[in-house]
């Protein structure tokens, strides 16, 4: 099956690292994870694009696909923000202007993630976000097995353009697999197993290999949401009232 996604739309500015964003070593004594996770099974096949095929607001469809994913799985009913929702959280976070193509910029992930946890999208806030270190394959999988998924940055090559499995080239990331060469993309990650992980990305799953996340995952996050753990005791192993005290003490 031919592949092209060179028609589609990126939309994540470079990675900003504030020294102030909580990070996830801090708070979880990591418990024994499964070998394999997968939050996708009880979702719709389609998860919609989310305007990503016409604007660079994949920072805000990424939201609404994980809320797809925590709902699906932790709630009554799949909840399926609709694209007002997405765009109206977009052009409160960037100035986008539907009627000035120009102001279609894209966002920086951090400032996406604090519009979300202080205003909400589509009515529904997170607590909290969390740090993961981006080489550590623990981290994402017990953020997408503990969480149920995680919000991350790719500095995607043009080689992923035509790729069925993002993966790296046998050339290494170099030339047309230059990091970021393509340019920055937001997704979610909601699957994982041995060989690679299951993103969600221009409303479709998608695969990629450990070796493509290493060479390309430039930020991540693990979100805190009542969407998916307000109606149960916090995970095992995390600290949820040290983690608000701290939320307090650095964002007010």
């Amino acid at each position: 099956m031919t592949v092209d996604h060179s028609k589609l739309k990126l939309g994540k500015k470079p990675a900003h690292h504030d020294p102030r964003t909580l990070q996830m070593a801090n708070y979880l004594e990591l418990p024994a994870i499964p070998a394999t996770q997968d939050w996708t099974k009880k979702a719709a096949s389609n998860w919609g694009m989310m305007l990503n095929d016409k604007l660079g607001d994949c920072t805000c469809a990424a939201v609404g696909h994980i809320i797809q994913a925590w709902s699906a799985n932790a709630e009554a009913k799949e909840i399926v923000l609709p694209d007002q929702a997405i765009l109206k959280t977009y052009e409160a976070v960037t100035g986008y202007r539907p009627d000035d193509p120009s102001t279609d910029r894209g966002a920086v992930e951090l400032d996406v993630l604090r519009y979300w946890r202080k205003t909400g999208v589509g009515g529904y806030k997170i607590d909290a976000f969390v740090a993961l270190e981006p080489k550590n394959h623990a981290h994402i999988q017990a953020a997408v097995d503990l969480f149920g998924g995680a919000y991350i940055g790719l500095a995607l090559p043009l080689s992923a353009q035509t790729q069925k499995v993002w993966s790296v080239p046998p050339g290494g990331p170099s030339g047309n697999a230059a990091p970021g060469s393509w340019g920055g993309h937001a997704v979610v990650v909601e699957a994982y197993d041995a060989h690679g992980l299951t993103i969600i990305t221009w409303g479709q799953p998608k695969r990629m290999t450990w070796s493509f996340w290493d060479a390309y995952c430039d930020e991540a996050y693990a979100c805190l949401s009542e969407l998916w753990a307000g109606k149960k005791p916090a995970p095992s192993g995390f600290n949820l009232a040290a983690l608000k005290s701290d939320l307090k003490q650095v964002t007010g």
